[in-house]
């Protein structure tokens, strides 16, 4: 039997390892020059210079940069419930409210025509999600808070370098995060950015993340401990170095998938936008968790749902939201299945991926 085709799969090597080793040696382990030097770096690469502040995750990255941002009780948020947890998560960590909205077939991210319909008078602000690496539709996003007077916070921890109209996602943002985690397109081992709109939320999150203190013991806020260490820091500034031909590959992998998946949906992509493929998500109308079965028990093809709940029907969650109806969203969460473009994958494997899916995909019919 062949061996598995992992659905993700980070991609750790010498340069890593040796650049973990370099600071183990130099006895500077907690956050200090490492992160500094990631933080330029990484704004330099991704967001046009923005000012950008390294964090321990990218959840603990917008929590922070929703206090930074103002948002707190009575406030309420407008996110998508077709999304990890940490979104709705870290809106209700604060305090406020998230507010769910439906989202668009084609870019899985946040619909403007429903958000504007969940607008109240206590909202404050709108945060989509970059969803699978696919930009949200910021330009419709950004007219309807201009009509109402909401600030844009952007979820990008999926989207290290997806582009809008060759913007970066990350610039649209009061501010924006992006997640380090393992399997992301790039990683830190763990950690997160987020990328400030301006000099006044970029203090205010530095505070956040180390006890509310900018100079030792002369604490200003009541703040966290959401520090970076140098060791996650120097792993990522390697991954910066390599990110881009991974991206590259991811792209070519989903290109092909595009041209030889038979039987199924691919994935579609918006004018003016450029998808950096951190999955690559397929619909199935018909039985979709018999068919990621299939895949892995008939094929050794692996495969991941993400995300079969909503948000707003998590019991964490759901009491913000009792009774609402989100179409796409549970349409959505009822058919995805994300097949393996990592830049790990060979032509063979990526083959052996198309043939499963016609199979499996066949036999259904």
């Amino acid at each position: 039997m062949p061996d598995l085709i992992p659905a993700a799969k980070p991609l750790i090597g010498d340069d890593e390892r040796a650049a973990v080793d370099r600071v183990l040696r130099s006895g500077m382990i907690a956050q200090g020059p490492e992160v500094a030097a990631f933080e330029r770096e990484f704004a330099d690469h991704f967001v046009d210079g923005r000012e950008t502040v390294a964090v321990n995750s990218g959840t603990s990255g917008l929590h922070l940069g929703l206090l930074a941002a103002g948002i707190g009780p009575g406030d309420e948020v407008i996110v998508p419930s077709f999304t990890f947890a940490a979104t709705g998560n870290s809106v209700a960590l604060t305090g406020a409210t998230p507010v769910f909205a439906d989202i668009d077939p084609v870019t899985f991210a946040l619909d403007a025509a429903s958000v504007e319909a969940a607008v109240t008078s206590r909202t404050r602000a709108i945060m989509p999600v970059h969803l699978y690496g696919h930009p949200a539709d910021m330009v419709a996003l950004q007219a309807v808070a201009d009509r109402h007077g909401l600030t844009i916070f952007e979820d990008a921890a999926q989207a290290h370098g997806a582009r809008l109209h060759d913007r970066p996602v990350g610039t649209f943002g009061a501010f924006a995060m992006f997640s380090l985690y393992p399997t992301k397109n790039m990683t830190s081992g763990e950690g997160g950015m987020v990328t400030a709109g301006s000099p006044e939320v970029a203090r205010a999150l530095r505070l956040l993340r180390n006890q509310g203190m900018e100079r030792q013991y002369e604490n200003e806020v009541v703040g966290f401990n959401a520090r970076m260490t140098d060791l996650h820091a120097a792993i990522g500034r390697v991954q910066l170095t390599k990110v881009d031909a991974w991206t590259a590959q991811r792209r070519r992998n989903a290109a092909f998938l595009d041209t030889h998946l038979t039987g199924v949906a691919t994935p579609a992509v918006a004018e003016g936008a450029h998808h950096v493929y951190h999955q690559y998500t397929i619909r199935v109308s018909d039985d979709r968790d018999g068919f990621v079965r299939a895949l892995r028990e008939e094929h050794q093809v692996g495969s991941g749902v993400y995300y079969p709940i909503p948000n707003h029907r998590l019991p964490s969650l759901a009491h913000f939201a009792p009774g609402l109806d989100l179409p796409e969203t549970e349409r959505a969460a009822r058919e995805v299945v994300s097949l393996p473009v990592h830049p790990s994958l060979t032509s063979a494997d990526l083959e052996r991926v198309a043939a499963a899916v016609a199979a499996v995909a066949g036999a259904g019919a």
